[in-house]
């Protein structure tokens, strides 16, 4: 079982502020009232083919925004104020629900559309830092400056703040008063903003095609213990090259079980979980951490559901991503990406 974090989130999203920032950013500033896209209705017979394509690329990627969230601690709130009427946000409808994400409906007071999102979410956060002491880290995902006052004050009451927002369209001084900011498109898993994305795509579809055509095949990781170039994933276990009461040859027979997706899931979220905790600037990885840092990711994670006994057998068959280093048998064993 994955190590409980002390480390608790909230993450708090204004989403449309999120959403009008990312079309403005990729279509330009007066793109969003240009195209209508608030009242936009895709299903319409005579709906723009590409006013359709320019939605569809401004897509916000929340998975990725609440995968980074979760690298601070296990989220405990997450919620999205927004207009959820509305065409354009609805169309979030799975994105959300997947990931359990809390939909506070604001619906529009005056003839401006403003719908009050800054002043409801910033109440919820105020509420929710006096009610839970536990809270650890307050995730602001905004742009807007109206949201300063609250970034100083949960900082104020102990809080760690952490901001999330669009280049182009985020106040400079909002940054400033969070203890840390990131930029949308640096987040690990936003397609063209996070320059290892390709690469990082591209290895985890060669580990998984490598272990389908040839399951015997490796390159040895660097690992816990050399073993010969030619000994199954499986077997690069401390003691020998040779299968072992607890890494039996049925590791990869069970493996190959598994659909294709989910190893090749398996081993994505493996990768963007690496890549996220790099930000603590530490070469090596514990694999315990990393485990952790992948069930926050995706709580369905288990490693017996691929075929493997033990966590540490799921990461030795990653090799062809990932090293892995175990100084004697009693250390803790330590990951790091492939180069």
């Amino acid at each position: 079982m994955a190590e409980q974090s002390r480390e608790r989130v909230g993450v708090y999203i204004d989403f449309d502020n999120i959403v009008i920032s990312r079309y403005s950013q990729l279509h330009g500033r007066s793109a969003w009232a240009r195209d209508r896209v608030r009242t936009f209705d895709p299903t319409l017979a005579d709906a723009d083919p590409q006013i359709i394509a320019r939605i569809s690329q401004a897509t916000v990627n929340i998975g990725a925004v609440l995968e980074y969230a979760s690298s601070f601690g296990s989220i405990v709130i997450s919620r999205a104020y927004a207009d959820w009427s509305a065409e354009v946000n609805a169309s979030y409808q799975k994105q959300l629900v997947d990931r359990a994400v809390d939909l506070v409906q604001l619906f529009p007071t005056v003839l401006s559309l403003k719908n009050g999102a800054d002043i409801r979410l910033a109440v919820d956060v105020v509420e929710d830092v006096f009610r839970l002491d536990d809270l650890t880290h307050i995730v602001i995902v905004a742009g807007d400056s109206d949201y300063i006052p609250l970034a100083q004050r949960c900082k104020r009451l102990g809080r760690y703040v952490v901001g999330i927002g669009v280049s182009g369209a985020t106040s400079g001084s909002l940054a400033a008063a969070c203890d840390e900011f990131a930029d949308y498109d640096t987040l690990p898993g936003i397609s063209g903003g996070h320059l290892r994305d390709t690469a990082t795509a591209e290895r985890a579809r060669s580990a998984d095609q490598a272990r389908s055509t040839d399951p015997a095949r490796s390159t040895g990781p660097a690992p816990i213990e050399k073993t010969d170039a030619t000994a199954p994933a499986h077997a690069h276990a401390k003691g020998g090259s040779g299968p072992t009461e607890k890494d039996g040859p049925g590791d990869t027979a069970d493996e190959e079980r598994a659909t294709p997706k989910a190893r090749k899931a398996a081993t994505a979220l493996l990768l963007r979980a690496m890549e996220l905790l790099a930000k603590n600037d530490l070469e090596w990885q514990h694999a315990s951490a990393v485990k952790n840092q992948m069930r926050r990711m995706d709580p369905a994670f288990q490693e017996q559901a691929l075929g493997f006994r033990q966590f540490s057998d799921f990461l030795k068959s990653r090799h062809n991503v990932i090293e892995l280093e175990q100084s004697s048998p009693a250390s803790p064993i330590l990951v790091r990406l492939r180069s």
